[in-house]
């Protein structure tokens, strides 16, 4: 199993109706789609964040589903202009020794797939986690 998490901080400007929205469609990623065993998306406590979501995906393959829909790449559209700072991370069970490569290898070919998703990512104040280079590097 594989729990990838997102935590994050909204822009001190960002209208509420969009936030609800985009909070609606990470709801409906969770409770439509096969690939996600079960999910939470809700306010984010102890902490600088204001909002979170955690997907469990069975697999690596799961995970790849998960990261590749329509409506993810919806959310991300969406949602990415409304946050100042992000923080994702996975955490899991799998025995494999390059599960981590494996998950990096999902985020490396995400954006490359979809280089307008960088311009997203590069427009937040901070982003942390998965699908970071290992030196520490935003997606290029």
């Amino acid at each position: 199993m594989i729990y990838h998490q997102v935590r994050m901080a909204l822009k001190p400007d960002a209208p509420a109706d969009q936030v609800q929205h985009a909070l609606d469609l990470m709801r409906e990623l969770g409770e439509k789609r096969d690939a996600v065993e079960f999910y939470l998306v809700g306010r984010d406590f102890g902490g600088e964040f204001d909002y979170g979501a955690l997907y469990a995906l069975k697999d690596i393959d799961a995970y790849r589903t998960y990261m590749y829909d329509p409506l993810h790449r919806q959310i991300d559209a969406l949602g990415l202009p409304l946050v100042a700072n992000m923080v994702s991370a996975d955490l899991t069970d799998d025995p494999d020794p390059d599960i981590g490569a494996k998950i990096a290898q999902v985020h490396t070919d995400r954006f490359s797939d979809h280089p307008e998703l960088r311009d997203l990512v590069e427009d937040l104040g901070s982003y942390e986690g998965s699908g970071v280079h290992d030196d520490g590097s935003r997606p290029a």
